[in-house]
């Protein structure tokens, strides 16, 4: 009987991604990003208030990324232009 492989573990990857945010130095950018970590509500309510001072149309304002840690806590990171032209 054939053994079907599971999903490969991700420990890995996540330490590799990690040494590489270390070593090396992040590219320049044309975007102003900042990282947030908090309760679900208090994380849409953040998101708003940035959508709300940076509008999208004109700051291209976005949830860049984001992810679900334990305790129902959001990690996620705002990007918008530094200036509407």
């Amino acid at each position: 009987m054939a053994r079907v492989p599971g999903p490969p573990p991700l420990d890995g990857l996540r330490r590799q991604i990690e040494r590489h945010r270390r070593e090396k130095p992040a590219r320049e950018s044309h975007f102003v990003r900042e990282t947030f970590c908090m309760e679900r509500q208090a994380a849409r309510d953040k998101a708003r208030e940035w959508f709300d001072h940076w509008p999208k149309a004109a700051y291209w304002t976005e949830v860049e990324s984001w992810r679900m840690l334990d305790g129902d806590r959001i990690e996620f990171t705002m990007r918008r232009l530094p200036s509407a032209d």
